[in-house]
């Protein structure tokens, strides 16, 4: 009797710095560099500088098939921004839609503390960062959970304005630096320059945001479990280390 062998899905490793080139650095240059007559043109510049982010983002979420809320945002995002320019709408739409995208995950975080599934705890509270069970069982010996729930409540809210910080400082970005038609030379330009400067006037400043919650968040379970960081990591990361430390001391 045949058996069909199934290909395992491949496990997804961050790669900041792909992300950061595929995503930013190269439609960045396309825009600002090749949309001048002699070269690409405005039509075809933006095209193939969206084409970037847009491939990268739909290859994520087929191959590892992450179909999570925040990423399908992002491929929507990059198609708005194309359409913007290739319809040649008033660049007041492109504020618009690059404060919408970041404003709708944040009040997505709002109304998930609603819910049974708050999206904290999907993303920072979840087992593949934290051993959740070893947390809870403490939680329980100490009757802390009421506690530490408010807390994670706070931190809902705190992660909900990092959101709510980025579709302020996209909307004013968006104003500040694209000024000229869309449709133009000028107009992807001033989209390419937009997108390196979000990175270290918004992403960066997110980032040291989204640091400070994880850090509140380990000093809660700190405080109410009596554990280190080290004693809640997820088993598997613990795995990971003890084969990392296998292997360097086999060299």
């Amino acid at each position: 009797m045949n058996q069909v062998s199934q290909t395992p899905r491949p496990n997804h490793k961050p790669r900041p710095w792909v992300d950061l080139l595929v995503s930013i650095v190269i439609p960045s240059v396309i825009l600002m560099k090749l949309s001048g007559d002699e070269y690409l043109g405005s039509t075809w510049a933006l095209i193939v500088g969206l084409a970037f982010p847009l491939g990268w983002g739909l290859f994520e979420l087929i191959r590892y098939r992450k179909y999570n809320f925040i990423a399908v945002l992002g491929v929507i995002s990059v198609g708005l921004t194309g359409s913007i320019g290739l319809m040649e709408l008033d660049a007041q739409w492109l504020a618009i839609k690059e404060a919408a995208v970041p404003l709708l995950i944040g009040l997505a975080v709002l109304v998930s503390t609603r819910t049974q599934y708050p999206l904290v705890r999907t993303l920072l509270y979840n087992p593949s960062v934290l051993d959740v069970d070893k947390i809870q069982q403490a939680l329980e010996a100490r009757d802390a959970e009421v506690e530490f729930e408010r807390r994670l409540l706070n931190a809902s809210y705190l992660f909900s304005g990092t959101f709510f910080f980025s579709s302020a400082m996209n909307y004013i970005l968006a104003k500040w630096i694209v000024t000229s038609p869309a449709g133009t030379q000028a107009f992807n330009e001033e989209l390419g320059q937009m997108t390196l400067v979000s990175y270290p006037m918004i992403a960066i400043p997110s980032m040291i945001m989204m640091i400070g919650i994880f850090y509140y968040l380990w000093r809660t379970i700190r405080r109410l479990t009596g554990y280190t960081l080290e004693e809640v990591m997820s088993p598997h990361l613990h795995q990971h280390q003890e084969q990392g430390g296998d292997q360097s001391s086999s060299k």
